[in-house]
């Protein structure tokens, strides 16, 4: 018997809530249990936890939170840039990030309840993305659907850090394949974002079908 599967592989609280019905624990288990050691009970009722399974004291705001996220990515990138030059990492980024977001739009698919333009512009209506977009719709029909972007956490982030174009490449070029890859009936077109120092991104998605 190990520490923590004591019983045949499952968990002390796994054993009472499976092998005892919940009448039993009321009527006269818990006299049982009032009766145990202190730690006797702690065992049963808290699984121990590893160290590094421990929450974090600090508090992050969410632009402390993306600041660090990304802090060592983008500083990835701009070693590799000074080896590889730039349009060459640039290429390799949008080439990672068609991939990256091509899973990503399948998943959003398959985990939907279908992968219609109505479905997939719902994702981006307010208050979704509130957090980390300042953002408003001012186009919505069963056709066209566009998106007026004027705060992003994504932007401020890879601008903050001199990274504008990395940050493009990486994180808005994908922009374009979600859409096609949840359905391919569905375009996006832009011609502004925040990240290549527009004054605001206009995401405009088009149903084809």
């Amino acid at each position: 018997m190990t520490k923590n599967t004591p019983f045949n592989g499952i968990s002390r609280r796994q054993f009472i809530s499976k092998a005892m019905p919940a009448c039993s624990v009321a009527c006269f288990g818990a006299g049982h249990l009032l009766a145990w050691r202190p730690a006797e009970a702690k065992a049963v009722f808290q699984e121990e936890k590893h160290k590094f399974d421990n929450e974090l004291q600090r508090k992050l705001t969410v632009k402390q939170f993306y600041a660090t996220q990304y802090r060592e990515f983008i500083q990835l990138a701009k070693a590799l840039e000074k080896e590889m030059g730039k349009d060459k990492l640039i290429e390799f980024l949008k080439k990672a990030t068609q991939e990256r977001m091509l899973k990503m739009a399948q998943n959003h698919a398959k985990n939907s309840t279908d992968n219609s333009f109505k479905t997939y512009v719902s994702t981006f209506r307010p208050p979704r993305y509130k957090d980390v977009l300042t953002h408003v719709v001012v186009e919505d029909t069963d056709t066209a659907f566009e998106l007026k972007v004027t705060e992003c956490i994504w932007a401020k982030t890879f601008l903050d850090a001199k990274a504008g174009d990395i940050g493009y490449a990486h994180v808005c070029f994908g922009d374009y394949t979600w859409a096609e890859g949840f359905n391919p009936q569905i375009k996006m077109v832009r011609n502004k974002t925040l990240m290549q120092g527009d004054e605001l991104c206009n995401h405009r998605y088009i149903w084809t079908g």
